[in-house]
């Protein structure tokens, strides 16, 4: 049994958190969520309180329908993939492993009970944990730039900051970043990877999203794992390495 008592969360000791999670419902618009959210991996910094947490979000998603465990897992998630621990270096893949290959094996029959006519970000958040609970180091933290429809890279020839944007806004490179407020501001266009072309997670991803019936994500895979020109020096670069880059780590 766990004494909550002798650990602490975000704001003090984490004697309250049991309260919390008996308290969470499927409802993702519950507040108990963000209760959670801001003790346990506040602004994605873990705390000791947050790993034995793990043992009772995995339980609470094994009760739940693969509908209805989106938010267990997501926060499960955010608390594996935290590179953020200022109080210990913990590797919970190796501490909690039995409970992370259960919450992989839960995040993939979510994945595999999506629909096309289901929320696409949620969708994008559900692949993010898969990947999280699978130790991708990058990716198990970063998938959701495709649900923001933007990256904010560095140039990897003059450093200059780039909003690498493909969404409602179009798809391009801008040193604006006040860019969606401009139509005016200076942009040069994404070159989209070929879905034939893609390696490695870029292509798995791809496959995966058209196989279960989401094109967007899909399409905008091909602008994240494509390449994209610095405005300020021409210089050509692939997206993914940027992105990598930057979050590497």
């Amino acid at each position: 049994m766990t004494d909550w008592s002798q650990l602490r969360h975000a704001y003090g000791v984490a004697d309250d958190v049991p309260g919390l999670l008996a308290r969470a419902e499927p409802d993702p618009r519950s507040p108990v969520w963000g209760e959670l959210w801001s003790r346990l991996c506040h602004q994605g910094t873990v705390y000791p309180a947050s790993f034995p947490a793990l043992s009772v979000l995995t339980e609470i998603a094994g009760r739940w329908s693969p509908a209805q465990r989106t938010m267990p897992l997501a926060l499960a998630a955010d608390i594996v993939s935290s590179v953020d621990q200022p109080y210990g270096d913990l590797d919970p893949h190796v501490t909690y492993s039995c409970e992370i290959a259960r919450l992989r094996a839960l995040t993939e029959e979510t994945l595999q009970s999506s629909g096309p006519d289901d929320d696409p970000s949620t969708y994008v958040y559900m692949l993010q944990a898969l990947l999280a609970f699978e130790g991708a180091e990058v990716w198990g933290r970063h998938l959701d730039g495709l649900n923001n429809e933007e990256y904010e890279v560095a140039c990897p020839q003059c450093d200059e900051e780039i909003f690498v944007a493909f969404g409602q806004y179009g798809t391009f490179t801008t040193l604006d970043s006040m860019y969606m407020n401009d139509s005016d501001s200076k942009r040069l266009l994404l070159l989209p990877a070929d879905p034939a072309d893609l390696t490695g997670v870029g292509k798995r991803l791809h496959a995966r999203a058209i196989a279960d019936h989401h094109p967007d994500i899909a399409e905008k895979l091909t602008y994240v794992f494509g390449r994209a020109d610095c405005l300020a020096c021409g210089e050509r670069f692939g997206v993914e390495e940027a992105i990598t880059a930057r979050w590497s780590g």
